[in-house]
């Protein structure tokens, strides 16, 4: 097919390329990792045919996330945070006029949509993660991932080699496909932001998020990919069958990918694939969903010695003085996109839908009070919310604000699941230890936000 047209979506002064591709009933949002040029994808027959056939199971909106392809590229020293991410999708399918989307992913931008979908259910109508990476790295439960040293020497290959070592060589007759492969990797990123970008997402654990996603997901991983040293170990299908575990109702697809090298889905999996998300766009659309829970980064706040404050200063003093801590926390929340849910006389509590924008917020509360002569303590906690009305709930609130109890004066306290999702913010956190807290099971990790 003719090669569609590039637009852009922005993201304030980052522009987000994008192709819309067909005209279904229902939108499909596709995210490639590894490599990805929309410009430059239709050069290959193979990578073209995936993409029609993804058109013809509803409207296709193929992107390049930032930093990537045809959009905005950054230098090494500008990798992003997550929650950027998030945004951006948010951006493109605003443009687009998608109030709900079927997201497709593949490799680590599986990351980036199980993070959408389980933060906006509501504008999810589905979620595809194909060869699914739950983490970057060799940690307790993903054995057959690549160490943080392997990386590293990942990355000494890389900077001398440049991308070439991402192009494995191709059975003879296939000379003009593997050529074309080495000018859409080197079209993707350069070496150095390619580095860069990994090297600062290496910590990223995601494990702790895919319980929370409700909305129905289909799960491909290639079954020949095990002990691959051509693919390398983020092909292992390990990491789908961990993913549909963790995900409930998530449905494992694992199909031989061949002999073909590299080991990528628009292969010999390609017309398989489609054909299954065609099913599974199908089911979506017989299916209607209600959603009441999502996923949320929860803040609690509380003003220290209060009591002994509000002696101090009398009633009309402490009523002025908590008049203006409120109004300075209600600015800080407005500036980092938070949902005041209640206030409890000395204490807010919010929800953000990015866990990066909340811990910024709870520095900035801390940091803007202490010209008023107030400390407060500060605790955050990510996970899986209830939603009545107004009203949040769930045991994701209680953890928050057991979190926060532990909080010492101008201290800001974090779940480990909030550390492993923010990596890539330029945050930093310090070990507080391991606590119990009081009516949630077993122990939990506490850092501390280093200011």
């Amino acid at each position: 097919m003719d090669r569609p047209q590039t637009h852009y979506a922005w993201s304030g002064n980052v522009s987000l390329a994008y192709q819309v591709v067909g005209d279904g009933p229902m939108d499909l949002i596709y995210l490639q990792g590894w490599a990805s040029n929309v410009d430059l994808s239709w050069d290959s027959p193979y990578l073209a045919r995936f993409l029609s056939g993804l058109a013809r199971c509803g409207r296709l909106v193929f992107t390049d996330r930032r930093g990537w392809g045809c959009s905005d590229r950054f230098s090494p020293a500008d990798v992003t945070d997550v929650d950027m991410l998030t945004d951006d999708l948010l951006v493109v399918m605003d443009t687009v006029g998608s109030s709900r989307a079927v997201l497709v992913s593949s490799h680590e931008c599986t990351l980036v949509a199980s993070l959408f979908a389980a933060s906006f259910p509501d504008r999810t109508a589905g979620l595809v993660l194909i060869d699914p990476w739950v983490t970057y790295s060799a940690t307790e439960g993903t054995s057959w991932l690549d160490t943080v040293e392997d990386w590293e020497r990942h990355f000494t290959q890389l900077r001398i080699e440049g991308p070439s070592i991402w192009v494995a060589d191709y059975p003879e007759g296939y000379e003009r496909e593997q050529e074309w492969l080495g000018t859409y990797v080197r079209s993707s990123i350069a070496p150095g932001a390619a580095i860069a970008e990994f090297r600062r997402y290496l910590p990223t654990d995601i494990r702790g998020v895919l319980p929370t996603i409700q909305v129905p997901t289909l799960i491909v991983s290639d079954l020949d990919a095990a002990g691959d040293d051509v693919t390398g170990a983020e092909m292992d299908p390990r990491s789908g069958r961990l993913a549909a575990e963790l995900i409930p109702a998530a449905r494992l697809l694992e199909l031989s990918g061949g002999p073909m090298l590299p080991r990528r889905h628009w292969y010999a999996r390609g017309p398989a694939i489609v054909e299954e998300i065609g099913r599974f766009v199908v089911q979506l659309r017989q299916e209607e969903a209600s959603f009441d829970r999502a996923l949320a980064t929860v803040l609690f706040t509380d003003i220290v010695e209060s009591t002994a404050k509000a002696t101090e200063l009398g009633d009309r003093g402490w009523r002025e003085l908590v008049d203006r801590h409120d109004a300075t926390v209600r600015a800080m929340l407005a500036r980092y996109r938070g949902v005041e849910i209640d206030t409890a006389g000395d204490g807010f509590f919010a929800t953000f839908d990015g866990p990066a924008r909340a811990v910024h917020c709870a520095v900035s509360i801390v940091q803007a009070l202490r010209p008023l002569g107030i400390e407060i303590r500060a605790g955050l906690h990510t996970g899986e919310v209830e939603t009545t009305g107004d009203k949040v709930g769930g045991l994701a609130v209680n953890i928050g604000a057991r979190v926060a109890a532990l909080a010492k004066p101008s201290e800001v306290l974090a779940s480990s699941t909030v550390k492993d999702l923010v990596a890539g913010s330029g945050l930093t956190f310090e070990d507080a230890g391991e606590h119990e807290l009081k009516g949630i099971p077993d122990p939990w990790r506490v850092y501390r936000v280093a200011t």
